[in-house]
């Protein structure tokens, strides 16, 4: 049963048109793939120290790495300089940010950030909320 269509195409081949196309599409939020996933707000303040010795942060010891933490996307993008985003896509409000080709981009619709969060693109044009970064030795600090 490799054979699967869209939703939208199985709908379309009922005889859904137009505005009952839409009504199912709005009334099928009950069903847990509908979900609305929008409207997540990234946090305005941030402050959390991480430890680059640890195997969960190491990844940042290495130019154009990345982590995801307490949805705050953390990327070393030089070897003496960090950026800090929130996960939070403005486009629509989902944690899907990811840091990538040396700035962030949203897989969900294709928005595309720098490194200092400004929007590159239409999906991106609202740009993203950046926090502070300060390496001492070892330890990471991600602030507003």
């Amino acid at each position: 049963m490799s054979d699967k269509i869209k939703r939208h195409e199985f709908l379309k081949s009922l005889g859904f048109k137009g505005a009952s196309l839409v009504a199912v599409y709005c009334g099928a939020s009950a069903m847990s793939s509908c979900k609305n996933e929008t409207g997540i707000t990234p946090s305005s303040s941030a402050d959390f120290t991480l430890d680059l010795s640890q195997a969960a942060y190491s990844k940042l010891n290495t130019v154009g790495s990345y982590v995801v933490t307490q949805n705050v996307v953390v990327a070393r993008v030089s070897s003496t300089a960090f950026a800090a985003v929130t996960q939070v896509c403005s486009h629509e409000g989902r944690a899907a940010v990811i840091y990538s080709g040396g700035g962030f981009y949203c897989p969900e619709h294709g928005a595309t950030f720098d490194t200092s969060g400004k929007g590159l693109n239409a999906n991106g044009s609202r740009g993203l909320t950046t926090y502070k970064t300060t390496l001492t030795g070892n330890s990471l600090r991600v602030y507003s």
